[in-house]
């Protein structure tokens, strides 16, 4: 057993599953809720936890995104296709969610044990691999160029991305964040990225380099393994291999006890995104 797995191997997890039931909320409500949770682990008020997503037809934006010369130009382009925008408050750049994207959220406490990034990069990520046994050996952790969201932790298959991880830290709690892309093709979304980015330079220099998107260094896990794989289906796996990391797995949403919390980070979460984002 790796070092990385024994942050894994517990007693108990706490799991909530909101594949289904935040697909047409915004993605602003997960990032309250893995604020919320992050207070409540690193408080000790809360087990571990690990929180399934899915949103539909958005990009999250990072800060930088935020700051493009033409951002109203670019972020209407993606309006006209389908997707709304919000800004994320954790790091990272632009990244696409739909219904082929699973998001994994693991939240874990700093309370008692020093967690640093590069440890948080790596406990999801022995995660990931072990979600994907049939990719046994092939999934490697290093920036992967012309991908959106570049990273020194893209995960990818043969030198194709089909994964981000980000990082949010807060009352000593962690929440360690990937995004999977599932189903569908990665190179669509990528073409998505690139426009925003085309439309929002327009050509101009800035101070900050901003990635250029090539759409074939991305794909997803079902192009890549060559299998019918569903975002449901994977959703089912994460709760099995929580099963089989410990004795009992907690499943459920907030409790009544904690539902304030939950507003108050919701409301901090909107009020932060309204006065970064100009559409």
């Amino acid at each position: 057993m790796s070092s990385y797995e024994s942050f894994l191997r517990i007693p108990e997890w706490r799991f909530m599953d909101e594949s289904i039931s935040a697909k047409k909320r915004s993605a602003l409500e997960s990032f309250a809720a893995d604020d919320t949770l992050c207070h409540l682990v690193g408080q000790q008020m809360s087990i571990p936890a690990v929180r399934t997503w899915v949103h539909d037809h958005t990009v999250v934006l990072g800060i930088q995104d935020h700051r493009l010369p033409n951002i109203s130009e670019a972020t209407s382009i993606l309006e006209n296709a389908g997707y709304q925008s919000i800004v994320r408050n954790s790091g990272g750049l632009a990244v696409v969610l739909d219904e082929g994207v699973l998001n994994i959220s693991m939240i874990l406490s700093e309370q008692n044990t020093s967690i640093d990034i590069s440890t948080g990069y790596e406990i999801m990520l022995e995660f990931v691999k072990l979600l994907f046994p049939e990719a046994e050996g092939r999934i490697q952790a290093y920036e992967i160029v012309g991908s959106y969201c570049p990273g020194s932790y893209d995960l990818s298959i043969d030198g194709l991305k089909f994964a981000g991880i980000s990082q949010r830290r807060l009352r000593q709690g962690i929440a360690v964040q990937v995004y999977l892309c599932i189903e569908g093709s990665g190179a669509e979304r990528a073409e998505l990225i690139r426009e925003l980015y085309d439309v929002g330079l327009n050509g101009q220099d800035t101070k900050f380099v901003y990635p250029t998107i090539k759409p074939e260094v991305m794909a997803s896990l079902s192009e890549l393994l060559n299998l019918q794989l569903t975002v449901s289906e994977v959703n089912m796996r994460v709760q099995m291999l929580l099963r089989s990391l410990s004795e009992n797995v907690t499943t459920g949403g907030f409790h009544d006890d904690e539902i304030e919390m939950y507003e108050f980070y919701l409301k901090r979460v909107v009020e932060r995104n309204k006065k970064m984002l100009i559409t």
